[in-house]
């Protein structure tokens, strides 16, 4: 997918300069981007997503967190505790009015970290669009599955890399990030974000298995949560078809939210 050449500016948060792609619309809500882990704003879903704003006059925020795509940063210093705190300070510099947070894969859990920081500040979101979710996965999917040789790698060498799936990149995950990710969980209890949620999730997703948004679902509210699962859908949740899915989805919610 061709982006539509926004151009690139800095953000500075303690010290670290963040890319930042924004795109100003004269409609609401606005739509704030959350990328991966080790991905960035200019994947095929972030893509989209600005593609859908800048179709219906919609605001769109995309940035990098430090160490990944075009901001500055050691990967390595990289935790969730540093992401979350650079995706607020972000969110509250561009954003007015209301907003959507899409989140994919970690953007997942950051934008559930964010959201219920903001209801707690009574700035609750319009909506929260989840695609292939996956809060605590420091804990539940990396730490977990942690072997005994495993954990003396990390101990030795500070981190540890996740074999290939497909055609991605190996995953680096390191002890301070795993370590940090416990502090962050946020499925030990009634997740408030104050906002309708959609959720997404291919069911051949092998990175992070459908099974995850299940036992993410016991932590939602019982209202105004929508899930979708896509039977060949895989982790990127990119192909064409996939796309289609996550525009119709945001298409619904905006007009549900013009509409009130």
């Amino acid at each position: 997918m061709i982006d539509q050449d926004i151009p690139c500016q800095f953000f500075s948060f303690k010290n670290v300069a963040l890319a930042v792609r924004y795109r100003k619309g004269n409609r609401s809500p606005g739509l704030v981007w959350l990328s991966g882990y080790q991905s960035h704003m200019l994947g095929d879903k972030a893509v989209m997503v600005d593609a859908f704003a800048r179709k219906n006059d919609l605001s769109c925020l995309r940035f990098d967190y430090s160490g990944h795509g075009e901001s500055q940063g050691d990967f390595f210093q990289g935790t969730i505790s540093r992401w979350v705190k650079e995706s607020l300070a972000v969110f509250e510099a561009y954003c007015e009015g209301p907003q959507i947070l899409i989140g994919s894969s970690m953007g997942g859990w950051i934008a559930i970290k964010l959201a219920m920081m903001l209801a707690k500040k009574n700035k609750a979101l319009a909506g929260l669009v989840l695609v292939a979710p996956a809060p605590d996965f420091t804990q539940t999917l990396v730490e977990s599955a942690l072997g005994e040789v495993e954990w003396k790698i990390l101990e030795e060498q500070g981190y540890i890399e996740q074999p290939k799936i497909d055609d991605t990149e190996p995953l680096l995950f390191t002890k301070t990030l795993i370590e940090d990710g416990r502090d962050n969980c946020v499925m030990k209890g009634c997740i408030d974000v104050g906002c309708p949620v959609y959720i997404l999730h291919g069911m051949e997703d092998e990175k992070v298995p459908y099974q995850h948004t299940l036992t993410l679902l016991d932590y939602l509210p019982l209202h105004d949560v929508t899930l979708t699962l896509v039977r060949d859908a895989n982790h990127r949740f990119s192909r064409p078809q996939d796309l289609e899915c996550l525009e119709r989805v945001l298409a619904s919610l905006t007009d549900q939210i013009s509409a009130e």
